[in-house]
This record gives structure tokens, C-alpha cells and sequence, in this order.
């Protein structure tokens, strides 16, 4: 006796779906690729940028690595393996966390911060040239209107797909 659910119907993509999924993917490609390009220029990667960023505006630059693992939707181990790396580079440090015997924290060393502050203008160039001035501000208000409703709608949404 099979386990496996019944198959039910799929509610397959219309042309117009199609389309509109796969532009978004392009674009999503494009733009990523772009950004990711200018910043190894200067020596970092995109999840290098984000960690370095997200621990420069945190109250005593620093995060535990479960919440960066969360901002950044990767996993802890995921997180850890990438922190282990900046860390042997001297972009961040790590310490344990009291509260939580598994876990550390990670602080903005003087250096991260130094390769943050010379890769911020070549990152705010970049986003310039690959998206922003490529589109006409209600472009950009559509965007944003559209963030917000996959967000919300993903928000406590841990069911499978239908």
C-alpha cells in the first residue's frame, strides 16, 4: 500500500504567469550578478557585504549568528562555515553567547568595518547601475508594493504548496 498522497490537480502556470515568473527570475539573475561582479572588485562577496552591513548598524556592531542566519535565510551551520572565513580574514570576531551554549556572537572588527566603508560606495554605485537608475520612480514604488505583499503572504506561511 502506497503512502504517497494522491496526486491532485496542478494548477499549471497560464502564458501570462510564465512570463511574468521567468522575467522575474532574469531579473533577479541580472541584478545579482551585477552587484556580486562590482563587489568582488573590491574584495568582498555579497554575503560578505550583507553580514558586514546588517553587524555595522547593530547596537555595539554586533548579532548573534541565529539572528544573521535568519536575516539572511541561511542556516546556522550555513552562517557559521561563511562567519569562520571572514573571521580568518579579520572582517568579524566571534564570542560565545551565555544565553545560548551553542551559539556566538559575531562583532564588526576595526578591519570589517574599514573593508565596509571603502566597498560601501563602489555596492551603492553598483545597486545604482544595475537597478535604481534603470527605473523611473513608480517602477521603483511598484516594486516595493509588491515586496511587501510576498512578504506578508509568506509570514507564518510554513505549509507546502498547494
Amino acid at each position: 500500500m502506497s503512502t504517497t498522497p494522491p496526486v491532485e490537480a496542478v494548477p499549471w502556470l497560464n502564458p501570462d504567469e510564465e512570463r511574468a515568473w521567468r522575467a522575474f527570475l532574469r531579473v533577479v539573475v541580472a541584478v545579482q550578478t551585477g552587484t556580486a561582479r562590482d563587489l568582488a572588485a573590491v574584495g568582498l562577496s555579497e554575503p560578505d557585504y550583507e553580514v558586514l552591513s546588517t553587524l555595522s548598524e547593530r547596537t555595539g556592531h554586533t548579532s548573534s549568528l541565529g539572528e544573521q542566519a535568519d536575516k539572511m535565510g541561511w542556516s546556522r551551520s550555513r552562517l557559521s562555515r561563511h562567519a569562520t572565513r571572514m573571521e580568518s580574514r579579520g572582517l568579524l570576531r566571534r564570542t560565545p553567547d551565555p544565553a545560548d551554549g551553542r551559539g556566538c556572537f559575531l562583532m564588526l572588527t576595526a578591519q570589517g568595518l574599514e573593508a565596509l566603508e571603502d566597498a560601501a560606495p563602489a555596492h551603492v554605485r553598483s545597486v545604482r547601475r544595475h537597478f535604481i537608475d534603470r527605473l523611473a520612480p513608480d517602477h521603483l514604488a511598484a516594486i516595493e508594493q509588491i515586496a511587501r505583499r510576498l512578504e506578508e503572504s509568506q509570514v507564518g506561511d510554513d505549509r507546502p504548496a498547494e
